[in-house]
């Protein structure tokens, strides 16, 4: 790099430190029109600070996941004096934060303390895989955990006795099915929102600029439509579920009356009053009346309180 001019000029290797793309990686971008041409000054190729910033936005795309054939339709857009401004504003902000979590940190001991106290490396590696734990790179018993609730939900169903292959096997499932929604949601919207902002390729600076505005307006709808929903379902559901339980338990066994025994004096009146047949009959009558007597005697004083 000639560090003396006004305008910074780099060889290959240097355009290929400063990026942090290879050699080989900025040859090829070259041969399929992502990267002008450097200038050719005698047997020497000269790569200026225009190379630079192309590469960089090349890398920034390819990170958000653009493929290289996507990428070389914006720039060929940005050339053609559309503006790109718009269309990374929006990738901007499809690729922003979804929900208010901020991660966290975590460590080892940490874990094991919040799941039963003993080291269970085989449910960390199935942590790691699902993306709940994060290793952090040069910490070897650290991890990032990208959503707390999350975790707290796993540490309460474990608390609550579930063992972990079945928390780890039921958050599988329930990933597919959520999945599945999120796909139809962006689906829906697609079809009757945005498809007028993102029907031409690229779409124009304006029309990116308003799609970015609709995407933070309807953020937060597929939240709250999910929210409302599983409240509904979990209410019918469980209700029914508590029903179904209930109603297939065995009832507990019914006790024998105890026993009362009687005076053999009144025994013997209630025998001659009534006949022997009648004796069981007959206390049974003046039970229930003495507690008719006694529920009426209680009504009436409650009412002169």
């Amino acid at each position: 790099m000639s560090g003396q001019s006004a305008v910074a000029e780099y060889r290959i290797e240097d355009l290929a430190h400063h990026s942090g793309a290879t050699v080989r990686t900025i040859r090829a971008y070259q041969d399929r029109g992502l990267l002008p041409r450097p200038e050719r000054r005698g047997r020497s190729n000269v790569y200026r600070d225009t190379h630079l910033a192309r590469l960089r936005q090349i890398a920034d795309l390819l990170d958000r996941g653009y493929t290289l054939a996507s990428i070389k339709e914006l720039l060929e857009a940005w050339d053609a004096g559309r503006g790109l401004g718009g269309v990374l504003g929006l990738v901007a902000e499809v690729h922003g934060p979804w929900s208010d979590e901020e991660a966290v940190r975590v460590s080892r001991s940490e874990l094991d303390e919040r799941f039963g106290g003993d080291p269970d490396d085989a449910a960390v590696e199935e942590a790691c895989a699902l993306g709940v734990l994060e290793p952090v790179p040069g910490f070897e018993d650290e991890f990032l955990v990208p959503s707390p609730q999350q975790l707290a939900v796993a540490a309460e169903l474990y608390a609550a006795g579930v063992p972990l292959p079945a928390i780890t096997g039921h958050l599988r499932e329930l990933r597919t099915q959520v999945e599945h929604i999120a796909t139809r949601f962006l689906e829906f919207t697609t079809e009757y929102v945005f498809a007028r902002y993102l029907g031409q390729r690229p779409p124009t600076d304006a029309d990116a600029g308003e799609a970015a505005a609709l995407v933070r307006r309807l953020r937060p709808l597929a939240q709250q439509t999910v929210d409302a929903e599983l409240a509904r379902a979990m209410q019918q559901f469980a209700t029914r579920h508590l029903q179904q339980h209930l109603s297939s338990a065995p009832l507990p066994a019914r006790q024998p009356p105890t026993p009362v025994a009687l005076p053999a004096e009144t025994v013997r009146a209630v025998r001659s009053l009534v006949g022997v047949e009648q004796v069981a009959a007959f206390v049974t009558a003046a039970t229930e009346r003495e507690l008719q007597a006694r529920t009426m005697n209680e009504l009436a004083r409650r009412s002169t309180e």
